[in-house]
């Protein structure tokens, strides 16, 4: 394999930042400005809620990219951000694909990824997708089949651009469901479970859940 051909999951490979659309880097640029609580970051997030589309879904809003009939990024926004229906034909098609995932987790996400990273996380990125809705593997498991270490693949999951389509939701811990999005808790961790709830991975991944855990994580999923 050339290497070339390793800097992409599922699709072709094409010039890698060069082609990531001006947008997406811009909103990335205002989320670390606003993270940071700059006045100046408050105004470039204002300017670049420019995603493809952002709708609302049972775990929170979710902004798209999509380039070139691929998607590039799947994030989780914040509720204040205004929803943007979808217009370019692939957006209409995740969008419909997101509903029907959220409606039954068997649906089979079609529309391909388009993600730039190291060999390492397109290696870790590409066997999520392997991973069957309704099974989990843990962090150590993947790492074995990889010839890594379980932080390395943790670090790689962290990173994953995609949420949701490449299922980083799907890797959890030896004894529980482990972190999600760089949190062990709070409203990332109430979605990794709410996913795994929903794809009826739940009782893999927290070995016994109680309904009152079950409960609190639906209340925070929109606090």
């Amino acid at each position: 394999m050339r290497q070339q051909d390793s800097q992409r999951v599922l699709s072709p490979m094409r010039s890698a930042p060069a082609g990531v659309a001006n947008y997406c880097r811009s909103a990335l640029q205002a989320r670390f400005l606003l993270i940071n609580k700059t006045a100046i970051g408050v105004t470039l997030m204002n300017k670049t809620l420019a995603y493809d589309f952002v709708v609302d879904s049972p775990l929170g809003h979710l902004g798209a990219c999509i380039e070139d009939d691929h998607i590039t990024r799947l994030d989780y926004l914040a509720d204040t951000v205004a929803l943007r229906p979808a217009v370019i034909t692939p957006g209409k098609q995740l969008a419909t694909e997101l509903k029907r995932f959220f409606a039954s987790s068997r649906h089979h996400f079609t529309l391909p990824v388009d993600m730039h990273g190291t060999d390492f996380q397109q290696r870790v990125w590409h066997a999520l997708t392997l991973i069957p809705a309704g099974e989990t593997l843990t962090y150590g498991a993947l790492a074995d089949k990889l010839g890594s270490g379980a932080r390395a693949v943790g670090n790689a999951c962290r990173k994953n651009p995609v949420s949701i389509v490449v299922p980083c939701h799907r890797v959890v811990g030896a004894s529980g469901p482990g972190g999600y999005s760089g949190k062990t808790d709070g409203r990332e961790l109430n979605r990794k479970i709410w996913l795994l709830n929903h794809e009826a991975a739940l009782k893999i991944a927290l070995r016994a859940p109680t309904s009152a855990v079950q409960q609190k994580t639906q209340r925070n999923l929109h606090v």
